[in-house]
């Protein structure tokens, strides 16, 4: 990537490229990722894959800030979305008055929200105060005890229905974008030609207007679980323990450091 994506870029790349999204939680992963991402997510899933917890609802606005300020660091050249954790939004008001701090303290590009018809007048209130946010419609993780688990949407008439009207809700509200989760191909491809905005699918198929993975689930480094939907482009668990045994091996037969390896 040889320029910064803007708001006017993405939404220009509807129906003409397919955009490249990533989540990161740091500035060494963010500035490996970047080179070949148009935009960066710096996802509350951190929550899972950097503190081992079971789901993403106990995130706070001060981690968030932490690490969207480290990838901002870390990507300068990078359109930044901060992922707007559990609890952070719960009024128009208080949406506002974190949004403000994100943009504050950290170099952010937007905000990511998830939810659909619930969250139109909060969304609309936050674009009319020149905050930019993504949408998250389909799946959402910060529901996943009020919904009883992560379920897959679309597979029935009636959450067809209600994910489509919330993408149509999001776009009126004035998000430039949305991210569309843990849905049928069939779904995701009605949302992505009904809407004139970019609809960036996780586990939602191939026709959406892009893809944004998990970067320690596309690198293979998260073991617990491997969601269907995830691609290993790498194993990177494999590969590190690989490395830590023959380090560890090298210390204990005294064969590390080496000369090569010693000041003169």
């Amino acid at each position: 990537m040889t320029k910064k994506e803007t708001i006017t870029s993405i939404q220009a790349a509807k129906g003409k490229r397919k955009l490249v999204m990533i989540t990161a939680y740091d500035a060494l992963f963010a500035s490996l990722l970047s080179p070949d991402a148009d935009m960066i997510l710096v996802g509350d899933s951190l929550n899972m894959s950097f503190l081992g917890e079971p789901d993403t609802l106990s995130a706070t606005m001060e981690q968030m800030i932490y690490h969207t300020r480290a990838v901002c660091a870390g990507a300068p050249e990078s359109f930044v979305i901060c992922d707007m954790p559990f609890g952070s939004i719960n009024t128009p008001h208080e949406a506002l008055a974190n949004c403000v701090k994100v943009f504050q303290q950290t170099r952010a590009d937007a905000v990511k929200i998830e939810g659909g018809k619930e969250r139109a007048e909060l969304i609309t209130h936050l674009t009319a105060n020149a905050i930019p946010v993504m949408g998250h419609v389909g799946l959402k993780p910060q529901s996943v005890r009020s919904e009883g688990g992560y379920k897959v949407q679309g597979r029935d008439t009636k959450s067809f229905e209600r994910v489509l009207e919330d993408a149509a809700a999001v776009e009126r509200a004035g998000a430039f974008a949305l991210v569309i989760e843990g849905v049928t191909p069939e779904l995701a491809s009605a949302v992505t030609r009904e809407c004139d905005i970019p609809v960036i699918g996780i586990g939602a198929g191939a026709a959406t207007d892009g893809q944004v993975l998990v970067w320690s689930d596309m690198l293979g480094f998260f073991e617990a679980f491997k969601p269907k939907f995830v691609k290993r482009y790498l194993e990177g668990a494999k590969l590190v323990k690989e490395a830590m045994a023959q380090y560890a091996k090298e210390v204990r037969e005294g064969a590390f450091p080496d000369e090569e390896h010693c000041y003169r």
